[in-house]
């Protein structure tokens, strides 16, 4: 464990549940769906015609000259990181841009770029191509925006690690502050593909639930009926800082992220693996990064997307790595699955989970799995004091991010 401690002190989102931080939690814990028809024309031709979309859109919050040259996924991710700087109270402390670093990160980047101006490349050829096209779809985009308007020096790093990607960015985060080499770190995950490719490409994996007739119902985590994942787009953005630091300067603390684990499967590059080894491993080191032990972690948020074997493959090292005795939730049962900006976002409600004392519900789970031998808050949130909680993150590639916040 790290000498230095590293605290939140700013949050932002926008997300299917709301356009900031607050209308999000607010509906997770309501225990309200953020997933709806696609009423998209090229939606009709797909087996997948429902999704987790914005609830408030890029336009009405950024400038339309900006967002001429911004993919989605870079626009919502400064949406978010506005937010989280705002909310952090730093851009009145006079921070030195050599101490300020970004750890953002996006699972497929640019897609809607990249497929937009190739439609554009064929059908009215090479001179009618954006000249933003490459810095609008380059997986490192948001990052590099989000650095450039708070002008950060320390370092902006991009990861893409699928469905952990926005976990490990906190997790890098984490270890940039604890080397010593910034005091702050914009830290988080975006991803905006709701489009007929990708959209496609998940059908074909039959990683994605085809229940089009009931959207709300569609994501089931755990549930007997559950059919796969439902695809979400937004973005989260979490404010790290060193605890000393923001001690000096007075700042409002939401939480501590006291510990992470990352690991690695070597076992496939879309299944997860069957009893879930790298994932255990993964949280056994972010409980021991932590210097807590299992019996501290009292709540889990798990990454369980509603797909037939991920949800149990999780519950199995859930128990092994922590026991019995944590309650968990599936916030993805109400936001979809955000791929890249899931982590993150699981973080904000984890985060806050603890400082409010309650844990969001998972909706849809009308009929258990016979294999859910774990307490987890179904259809309502659950008040408890939470001293010490888990986020899960596992991304295809076999992917593993474990986070370990605690009270502030």
């Amino acid at each position: 464990m790290s000498s230095t401690d590293v605290v939140v002190t700013g949050l932002g989102a926008t997300t299917p549940l709301g356009g900031d931080v607050a209308s999000t939690w607010d509906a997770m814990l309501a225990g309200r769906s953020g997933v709806s028809p696609l009423t998209q024309e090229w939606a009709g031709q797909l087996s997948v015609r429902i999704a987790a979309q914005l609830a408030v859109e890029p336009s009405e919050v950024i400038d339309r000259v900006q967002l001429r040259r911004l993919d989605r996924s870079e626009a919502i991710a400064l949406i978010a990181s506005r937010q989280a700087w705002a909310d952090s109270g730093l851009a009145d402390a006079g921070l030195d841009p050599e101490r300020l670093a970004v750890s953002f990160g996006s699972g497929i980047g640019g897609a809607q770029t990249l497929l937009a101006q190739d439609d554009i490349l064929e059908q009215s050829g090479p001179r009618r191509v954006s000249p933003h096209t490459v810095p609008m779809l380059m997986p490192n985009g948001p990052a590099a925006w989000i650095g450039l308007e708070l002008g950060a020096q320390a370092g902006v790093h991009s990861m893409a690690s699928a469905c952990a990607t926005g976990a490990e960015a906190l997790a890098w985060g984490l270890d940039i502050i604890r080397s010593g080499r910034a005091d702050v770190v914009m830290a988080g995950g975006t991803e905006a593909v709701i489009h007929p490719l990708p959209i496609a490409g998940f059908a074909a994996m039959r990683a994605m639930s085809t229940r089009n007739d009931e959207p709300q119902k569609a994501s089931r985590p755990w549930d007997k009926a559950r059919d796969g994942f439902v695809l979400g787009e937004g973005a989260a953005a979490i404010v790290l800082e060193r605890a000393d630091h923001a001690a000096a300067r007075g700042a409002t603390v939401y939480a501590r992220l006291a510990g992470a684990g990352m690991t690695s499967d070597g076992y496939d590059i879309v299944q997860p693996h069957p009893q879930a080894q790298g994932g255990i491993r993964a949280m056994k080191r972010a409980v021991q990064d932590a210097g807590l032990t299992p019996a501290d972690v009292m709540h889990v948020n798990a990454h369980a997307t509603a797909t037939p074997v991920g949800d149990m493959a999780e519950i199995h090292g859930v128990r092994t790595a922590i026991g019995e005795h944590p309650v968990l939730t599936s916030t993805k049962s109400m936001s979809g699955h955000l791929l890249g900006a899931a982590g993150a976002l699981e973080s904000i409600a984890t985060i806050l989970a603890i400082r409010d004392g309650v844990v969001p519900p998972t909706i849809n789970l009308d009929d258990p799995d016979d294999a859910l031998t774990l307490d987890v808050a179904a259809h309502k949130a659950r008040h408890m004091e939470i001293p010490a909680a888990l986020n899960n993150s596992f991304g295809f590639g076999g992917h593993n991010v474990a986070l370990i916040f605690t009270r502030a």
